[in-house]
């Protein structure tokens, strides 16, 4: 079962992950992620949301251009769980190979 992270365990998160920050408002974890164009944008989004979808963890999203907003957090828990944190790496990951 998913559990919500403990602040702690939020804290020791947000230090493995610098290019993320914590959102209080939307219990969630945040990236901002600039890209060259729209087209790249779009190419991120396609290969993160096949991750999200193989891990049956979507996030939530918005694009403008080149810009692209990403929320993780688990509804079923009322916030930040082990599951926002492994995407994260997993979006991480992707992002450092394009």
């Amino acid at each position: 079962m998913t559990k919500l992270l403990t602040d702690d365990a939020l804290t020791q998160a947000l230090a493995d992950l610098p290019q993320w920050r914590h959102d209080p408002e939307r219990k969630a974890l945040h990236r901002q992620i600039v890209l060259k164009d729209f087209g790249q944008a779009l190419g991120l989004m396609v290969e993160i949301g096949l991750v999200a979808q193989q891990l049956n963890h979507h996030p939530e999203w918005a694009n403008v251009y080149n810009r692209l907003d990403i929320w993780l957090t688990t509804h079923d828990v009322g916030g930040i769980s082990l599951r926002d944190t492994d995407l994260a790496v997993r979006i991480d990951r992707i992002v450092a190979r394009n």
